[in-house]
């Protein structure tokens, strides 16, 4: 079972964010076990509503797709600017999955925080 102090980044095999046009920004979770997909795709860490408060998109454009036959999780939403246009500071989408990799997973059913640490 995940320890509770992890990241989304450090339980999954690999966090990473990509152009899916020069409107659109799509990022993968891939997970290295069924366990720690479960656990995630239960949790609620991950919605579109958490996406939409994440990134500051309306969750009603954020498209949520979890594979479990690979053990990834597909999310697209539109990006803030178009892809190479003034103010875009990320041409190729790449560093977007950063937050997302950050994000504090909750604590495993049962588990007990130390309160000293």
């Amino acid at each position: 079972m995940p320890d509770a102090a992890l990241t989304l980044g450090e339980l999954a095999g690999q966090v990473r964010s990509k152009n899916a046009g020069p409107f659109w920004i799509t990022m993968d979770v891939l997970f290295r076990s069924e366990p720690d997909y479960t656990f995630v795709t239960t949790s609620g860490v991950l919605s579109p509503q958490a996406i939409g408060r994440l990134y500051d998109v309306d969750p009603a454009t954020v498209k949520y797709f979890e594979l479990r036959g690979i053990l990834a999780v597909k999310i697209s939403f539109p990006r803030p600017v178009t892809a190479g246009s003034f103010g875009d500071r990320d041409l190729h989408g790449g560093q977007q999955f950063v937050p997302l990799a950050a994000l504090r997973l909750p604590a495993p059913p049962g588990h007990h925080q130390d309160a000293s640490r």
